[in-house]
This record gives structure tokens, sequence and C-alpha cells, in this order.
């Protein structure tokens, strides 16, 4: 083989051919070059540069650019500029110093390239520094012995920074938690499992955080739970994806798309959604995603939405952005598609009005929103065609109610499902998750056997391998006598009482079974796990916290172990302490609309002039489901209407249900001008019901500054007016007139003209779980904004 240097007729050719041998050092090696011109007074730097700008200029006229201010940004002008400024240095060079000199440079360039040292000090710039020179001066500070270490953590720590902020995030709150968690190697698995460049976004960021805390081990942090606590094996698609893949398919048009009004948004997002459905791949990102999946197997894969702003310190976007199940049980190229088109579901799902209106109301509408996705293994285990885990739920550091005084917040709650966990985040048709205080585990809501029989898991999410499909099933559909841990989440129902199942030999094909989960939480070691997990996690991030997860049952004897899978961790929203809360004296019996002793959250909203009713009874005689969906509109027109006025929302328990004849269907975006939302719930004796609490909708209103009060009515505890609200004048027809053939159910009462200036003032304190809603006379303002509250 010809060794010889490639030659040619000219000595600039001869310089370019030389340096296009170094594509990342020539940029460095050509600012020496100059540096030897303007020194040896070939041309001075001005000169030079002067040069530059009238060869670019000309450059333009031949690229015919007739008005280059308007038709070339200023971005590809100075790209312009630099390549003039290279071919200009080839062609100075050459002429005048000649390629002995450049192989000089060229060794000098090769000679003073970074690397690491095992000195102490830091001989590189770290915020420039290549990503692998980063890692392994981490691995050599990281390996000094533990005396010697502290003369190098803060340039440890300096490294992990600048690795956190390329990788991960650049919110200072999150680095001051992450730098001191996260050790190199944790930060170089990232690096190896992403695919592009970018960031990993934000549920991506917390699940890791929140595994590496759990795992540190310190005497001061309490017993250790490293052994007990994972997360699944996780890729990354890095936040700069999305540009690429907007890009390269011209959907950059749809960015302007979060400026539109809010009807217009809605009307778009389906051609949004259809658009990104069409549209391709680079090439390289493919292929990482074809390695993934043979990574994988065949087992099934959750597509889950992380962009930069999820899971951040005060907004987590939870529920507003895609999580999509791919069950991976097709041939490969079906399995690969479906993997495409769920992120491309994930990526559209940046632009839904639901999404776009919560950045609205918090500030960030302006903020470039870049969504990383990450792509994990369904957690869980086949049991005949279906696969799911045995538990999973969310669970907060923080308990967002109390329905006994012995309950304490600060221990935690649980929302508890057997199968996928959609069912413990989302609010679901005639169905009910296991609630849990972790302060007193074997307390329920319930207090009757009808009712604890009423409010239990009924249904269950699972991958159906055999139909390749995400499935909804009734429990007594899966659930049989050779489930592996059956005795550990049922109790056997013998009609006056409900029987715990000492052994599963004891299981018959006859038996009736109610999800309680009793056999956990009178397990000290399951409550102790949950609890110690979430206390960690919210001292690590001086704030409450709630954790999506999963938990494996490990059989072991006498009682088994249990391993606690981290879906993702997010810093909850904290409510700004308002004023203490003081109760009015002698407020009169027609003046008091509403009483509640139970389920009572922290704080006060004053000055109500609008009253949105919907009436319970009323509601579940209402003719149709079309109907329901339309008073559900009819109320995202009225919160529109009444944005500047203070005004609040009554209707029956369970608002926001996909389930008409539970609730009223609304999102967000329909209620979030409301002070409060009041969720009326009529019981009969020992009966219990769940509101809002712990769903993505109820973080909703957390974030928002919402108060959520639940009113249980027939237990003898709360009191509602109902005849106050049922004969009060009605302003529905003449305040949104196309909206009057619903008047007979959705009332809008103007409190002020009705009650003579008076106004309602809603006083809550949870510490004693007592709230009122009663009329005042004041001196009101025109507008208010959300009520005055503290957490929870």
């Amino acid at each position: 083989m010809d060794t010889r240097p490639l030659r040619s007729v000219t000595p600039a050719i001869d310089i370019y051919i030389k340096l296009a041998q170094y594509p990342i050092l020539s940029d460095k090696i050509r600012v020496m070059m100059r540096q030897e011109l303007f020194r040896r007074g070939i041309i001075s730097q001005s000169a030079f540069e002067q040069q530059v700008r009238d060869r670019a200029i000309e450059s333009q006229r031949r690229e015919g650019l007739q008005d280059p201010y308007v038709q070339e940004e200023t971005g590809v002008w100075q790209l312009r500029k630099d390549r003039v400024r290279d071919y200009l240095t080839d062609a100075y060079f050459a002429d005048n110093l000649g390629s002995g000199l450049l192989t000089q440079l060229v060794e000098d360039a090769l000679n003073n390239q970074p690397a690491p040292t095992r000195n102490i000090e830091l001989t590189f710039n770290p915020e420039i520094a290549p990503w692998e020179l980063l890692f392994r001066q981490g691995e050599i500070y990281e390996a000094i012995p533990m005396p010697d270490q502290e003369k190098v953590k803060h340039h440890l720590q300096e490294i992990k920074v600048v690795l956190i902020k390329r990788l991960i995030s650049d919110q200072l709150p999150f680095i001051a938690v992450a730098k001191n968690a996260f050790t190199i190697g944790d930060l170089r698995h990232i690096y190896r499992n992403r695919i592009g460049s970018g960031k990993i976004g934000g549920k991506a960021a917390g699940m890791l955080l929140a595994r590496r805390i759990l795992h540190q081990q310190d005497p001061e942090l309490g017993p250790d739970i490293s052994e007990w606590v994972g997360i699944p094996d996780s890729f990354f698609i890095g936040t700069e994806v999305i540009y690429d893949f907007r890009l390269m398919n011209r959907l950059d048009h749809f960015m302007n798309q979060k400026y539109r009004p809010l009807d217009e948004i809605r009307d778009m997002y389906p051609k949004i959604v259809e658009a990104h459905l069409a549209g391709d791949f680079p090439e390289n990102v493919v292929d990482q995603l074809r390695e993934v999946l043979s990574h994988l197997g065949n087992l099934p894969v959750v597509v889950r939405s992380s962009s930069l702003l999820e899971d951040s310190f005060g907004f987590s976007f939870a529920g507003k952005y895609e999580t999509i199940f791919c069950p991976n049980q097709g041939t490969s190229e079906e399995n690969l598609e479906a993997l495409l088109n769920a992120i491309r579901r994930v990526y559209a799902s940046t632009l839904n009005p639901d999404a776009i209106l919560y950045r609205r109301k918090n500030g960030m509408i302006d903020y470039d929103e870049r969504m990383a996705v990450l792509i994990q293994p369904v957690q869980g285990q086949r049991y005949g065609r279906y696969f799911f885990p045995t538990l999973a739920g969310v669970a907060f550091s923080q308990n967002p109610f109390r329905w006994h005084p012995k309950i304490r917040r600060e221990d935690g709650f649980l929302r508890l499902v057997w199968g996928l966990g959609t069912r413990a985040v989302t609010r679901v048709a005639n169905d009910y998750p296991r609630m849990i205080a972790l302060s007193h585990p074997q307390l329920r809501p319930e207090t009757e056997i009808q009712a604890i029989r009423q409010y239990a898991q009924w249904y269950m999410d699972a991958i159906d391998l055999e139909e390749n499909k995400f499935t909804s099933l009734e429990i007594r559909q899966v659930l049989h006598p050779d489930y592996p841990d059956l005795r550990y989440i049922v109790s056997v129902d013998k009609g006056d009482y409900l029987q715990e199942m000492v052994s599963a030999a004891t299981a018959s094909s006859t038996d009736r079974y109610v999800l309680t989960f009793n056999f956990l939480i009178r397990d000290r070691k399951f409550v102790r796990l949950m609890r110690t997990a979430l206390r960690r996690l919210e001292d690590r991030y001086q704030r409450p916290v709630d954790v999506e997860f999963t938990v494996d049952i490990l059989p072991n004897y006498p009682y088994p172990d249990y391993r606690l899978n981290i879906l993702q961790c997010r810093p909850l929203s904290q409510r700004v302490d308002g004023d203490l809360v003081e109760f009015p004296e002698d407020v009169p019996e027609e003046d008091t609309l509403f009483t509640a002793h139970k389920l009572v959250p922290d704080g006060k909203a004053e000055g109500i002039r609008y009253v949105i009713y919907v009436d319970p009874q009323l509601y579940r005689k209402m003719p149709d489901l079309t109907a329901k969906m339309e008073l559900g509109r009819a109320i995202g027109r009225l919160n529109k209407l009444l944005e500047d006025e203070a005004f609040i929302l009554i209707g029956p328990g369970r608002w926001g249900s996909v389930n008409l004849d539970l609730g009223v269907h609304v999102t967000y975006g329909d209620i979030y001008n409301t002070r409060v939302l009041i969720e009326v719930a009529e019981l009969a004796e020992g009966g219990g019901t769940e509101f809002s609490y712990g769903t993505h909708f109820f973080q909703d209103l957390v974030e928002s500054g919402i108060h959520s009060l639940g009113l249980e009515i027939g237990n003898g505890d709360g009191r509602f007016n109902f005849s106050f609200f049922r004969q009060a004048p009605n302003c529905l027809p003449d305040l949104s007139p196309d909206d009057a053939a619903l008047a007979p159910y959705l009332h809008v009462i103007d409190l002020q003209t009705v009650t003579k200036n008076k106004r309602l003032n809603i006083i809550m304190d949870g510490s004693i779980d007592k709230a009122i809603g009663y009329l005042a006379v004041g001196e009101w303002a025109e507008t208010d904004g959300k009520g005055s509250v503290s957490i929870f």
C-alpha cells in the first residue's frame, strides 16, 4: 500500500488535506496558524478579519442573496464567516509559512491534549473537557482512599456538577441534591444508556436520584435498605433527538401552537398527533432502539415521557404527557414499529392542550419544552396469559388527608393496587385502590364489611401477552387459587365477615375474594420499608415527594421479603403557609352553607361571589351520557367566563372521573380558575368514599393553589344546606345563554345578588379536621387570586 503523503498541485490544498485528518483538532490548529501569521507580521488581525467579512459578503451575493439581513439568519452568517476564515487561514499559511511549520504546530497540538492526571490539582477546565476525560478523572478521584479524598472533594464535585448539567438537569435545586448522591459510575451508566444527545429529562432524573439516595449507606440516615430498593433497566432518548425528528419531518411549524387560543389548540391536536405518527427517525436512533429491544428480549416495554420540565422542583407535570405500554410480543419489526409509534406519541404530547394550559398557568409557556423519552421493561411477572406486577401504586411522604385523629401525616400514605399502577394514579370507573395511612396502616376509611367490599379494587390493568395489548379486566377473570401471592393480597368473603387466608393450600375455586392487602398492612417489614424510603427521600429533597412504584414479594420464611422498584419520584409543590385560620363564632344557622369534619385540608378562601353547583341527586337522573359530557364542557366554558371572578365548584364526587355515573368528567383545563373544588358524597352508615387525593388530578389542584375539599354527607358529621343551593336563583341562562338547557342540573349562584351583598368564606383547619363555609358581609375586592393555603 502506498504510504506517501497525499499531495496536490497547490500548497493550500495540501494544508486542507492534512488538516482534514484532524476533524476535531483542526479548529485549534488553525487558531495556532493564525497566531503565527499575526506574530510574524504577515497580516494584522484586524486586516485579516476585514478580509473575512468582505469575502463572506461576496459569497452571499454569489449564492443569490439580494437582502442578506433578511434572508440569512445570524447563526448561518456566523457559520459562513467561520468557513471563509478557515479557507483564508489555509491560503495565507500556505503562501507564506509552508508545511514544515504546520507539521510542528500539529505535533504541538497533539502533545497538549488534555488527559486525566493523578495529581491532586485539576489541570483542565471541566466545563469544556471531553466526556471520557471527565469520567476518567472522576474515577481517579473516587479511587483515592477516604482520608486523602477530602483534598480532592471540591474537584470531584465540580466534575459531577458538569456531568449532571450535561446529562440530566441544570436546575440548581436538583443539582444541590444530586451532586452529593450520584457517583461517577452512576453518571457513566446514564451516558452509556443514552440514545442521541441532550439531557435525559426530569422523570428519568427523579427515578435515578431516588434510587441513589436510597442506596446510600450511612448510620445517620437510618437502616440500610439498599438491598431492597431498585429501578428497572432503563434507556434514555436525549432531548436533542426531538429537534432532529421535527426538523427532518418538517414539524417545526407546530411549535407556535402554544401561543394560540385554547380552543384552536384543542382542535389542532389530533392533526398534530397524526403528523407526528407519519414521521421518520434518524437512522442511528432507529439502530440503537433496535439494539435496546434485542437487549430486552420479549419483555413488555413501557415508554414514558421525560421532559426537562417534568418532576422538577415545584412543577411535576403529573399526567400531562403520554406514557404508553408496548406489549412487545410481535415480530422484531412489528415490535420496533410499535416502539417508534409510542415515541412519536410522546413527542406529540408536548403540544397537548392540558400540558400547554398547565405551562401557561405556571408561567412556563415561553420555555422551549424539550422532551426526552424513558424506555423500560414493564415490572412484573407472567401469570397465565397476562403480565403485571403483584403490587403497584403511588406513595406520598406526607399523607394528604386524615380520616382518623390518630393518623400522622408525616408518616406517609399509599394508594395500592394489584396489577399495573395505572389504576393508582388515575381515577377509573367503579373501582378503588387500597388507601393506606402508613402511621396506622390498619385504620381504614371504611368501617363496615359492606363498605369495605364496595370500596375495594374490582378491576386490574395488565399486558395481554397473547393478544399483544394493554387491557383492563375484572379481577375474577384473572385471580385464581393458584396465584402465587394470593394470601398476601386477598381476604375471603364469607358474607357477614372477611376471613384472612392463612395458607394458599386452603384456597378453593368456590372462594370469593376481596382485595384487602391485609397481610401486607400487618407486616411491619413491608410498612417499615415504605415508610423509611419515603422519609429518607423527603429528608434529602427537603420537601415532600411522591413516588410511583411496584413491589416484588420475595418468598422467605416465616415472612416474605419485599423489593421496592422506583418508577419515578417527584418533589411535590409546597403550598405557602397562609395566615392562621380562625373560625367565626355564632354564625347564624341560615348563613352556614356547609361544614366538614373529615379529610379537611388547611387554609381559607374568602370573598367567594359565585358558586357553580351540580346537584348530586339531579346529576344521577340526567337522561344520557351525552348530556353529562356536555355538562362537563359547560363547566369548562364557565371557568373561562368567570376567570376574573372568585368562584368555587360543588358537585358529586368524584370530579374528573372517566365514569360519568360517578362524577362530572372534567380535566384540569376545565376548572383551573376555581378557588375551591368541593366533592359531595352522600353515604350510608359505615360507608366511605374516595375523593381526588393522591391522583394526578389532585396534584394539579395542589400546584395551582386550589383546595380540594370532600364533604361526606349522611354519616352524622358533615352538614350541607341542600335547600339553599337548590332554591337559589340560577343565573346560568344569563351568564351563558348557549348552556341554558342544562339549567335544571347546573346552577350558577351569584351570592352577592342573592344574599344582599354577602359572600362565601371557607375556613379549613386540617389539624382538627374542621371546615365551615358561611355567608358574611365585607368589603370585597372586584377580583381575587387563589385561596390562602398551606401544605395539604
